[in-house]
């Protein structure tokens, strides 16, 4: 039973600090010679932990939250978007960490490169083809923040780790 409820505990944890990171990036200037609404995807760094130590389930839940909130806060369109990219992007982070034993750079990518492709599908279905005219920005761009996703993770995780062994048995990530 302990172990449950820690696991909630945990799971509300990294809620809280998907959707910290997500407002603090909405706070930031929209980035020049991108397509509007593109960001770095900081909580996809909390998705990416999710994944790879606590499991599908938190992860993929971890997505809905992050959606809900995008849909309570800027629309329908917005709340779509962030859902399907939040979790086919997290399926593919999964996939690559448990199945295949990824570098956390590879998965970072690939998750933002994931995240774009669900997001732009939603876009071409709600607008029209012209959003297509976005795919190599979102390429690009995708590669970029994936790497600094998959670096910041791999950067965090000795200060976590050496923060649960103090605390007791947590979930360990692959690296």
């Amino acid at each position: 039973m302990k172990q449950a409820s820690s696991r909630v505990a945990f799971t509300g944890l990294l809620g809280a600090l998907a959707l910290a990171l997500s407002f603090l990036e909405g706070l930031l200037p929209p980035l020049p010679m991108l397509p509007p609404g593109a960001k770095l995807g900081l909580s996809n760094i909390v998705a990416m932990y999710a994944a790879g130590s606590v499991g599908l389930p938190c992860a993929l839940f971890l997505a809905v939250l992050k959606g809900g909130f995008a849909l309570l806060g800027r629309g329908l369109a917005a709340g779509l978007m962030s859902l399907c990219g939040g979790l086919i992007s997290t399926l593919a982070m999964w996939l690559l960490l448990c199945k295949t034993k990824a570098s956390l750079m590879l998965t970072g990518v690939c998750g933002a490169l994931a995240h774009n492709g669900a997001q732009l599908l939603v876009a071409w279905l709600l607008t029209s083809q012209a959003v297509l005219f976005y795919v190599p920005a979102l390429v690009v761009f995708g590669v970029l923040t994936g790497l600094l996703t998959g670096l910041v993770l791999g950067l965090s995780l000795p200060p976590l780790q050496k923060l649960a062994r103090r605390r007791g048995p947590a979930p360990k990530p692959r690296q």
